[in-house]
């Protein structure tokens, strides 16, 4: 009796995530295929390719975590500074949830183009979800001047860069609460007419 092709991925793709969560910045197929308990056929079956599976597996932290969850009040927001606000708690909430796999992943990216092309492909929706706050502030005409859409977009992606987070709370040392204070209120400095959220 064959097993159940869902069961079969779901075991790929959390083998696949034990793994990035513990440091491997060398993931093969075989290594994926071995903690998962199929053959490397089985597994190239499901995912012909590294690119396929690390992008897969990022996706799948996404639905294991409850990353729409997570969206739902920006999404649900009825207004861009809401909407704002929103996003940038639910990002913030994420980024210590995928911190241990996104520095496995970002390790790799100058070397391996299965991940930059996971990486890239996470980063094109969190940007979107970015492009989409800004363009509720522009409708509401919250939107600064100083800004096209698409600058304001670039701007609010590189504030949320996983990067800044990690200066900020693993460097220097700025509690969670924190780091979303700040975010918020140079966000709202630097895309909209208003004052800082705090104020």
């Amino acid at each position: 009796m064959s097993s159940d092709p869902s069961e079969t991925k779901t075991r790929i793709l959390s083998a696949a995530l034990s793994l990035l969560e513990g440091g491997d910045v060398s993931i093969r197929m075989a290594d994926v295929a071995r903690a998962a308990g199929i053959s490397r056929q089985a597994l190239y079956l499901h995912y012909p390719n590294r690119a396929d599976l690390l992008i897969a597996t990022a996706k799948y932290i996404e639905d294991v975590e409850g990353m729409d969850a997570r969206l739902a009040p920006s999404r649900a927001a009825t207004s861009g500074l809401v909407r704002l606000d929103a996003y940038i708690d639910a990002w913030a909430g994420w980024l210590p949830v995928i911190h241990g796999t996104a520095a496995a992943l970002l390790a790799m990216l100058p070397t391996d183009e299965a991940a930059a092309a996971a990486w890239s492909d996470r980063m094109r929706a969190h940007r979107e979800g970015c492009e989409a706050a800004v363009k509720a502030l522009a409708k509401d005409g919250n939107l600064t001047p100083d800004y096209s859409v698409r600058q304001a977009t670039d701007v609010l992606w590189t504030l949320l860069s996983m990067h800044n987070w990690e200066t900020l709370t693993q460097k220097c040392g700025w509690s969670h609460k924190r780091y979303v204070t700040a975010t918020k209120d140079m966000a709202r400095i630097l895309l909209t007419h208003g004052a800082p959220s705090s104020v």
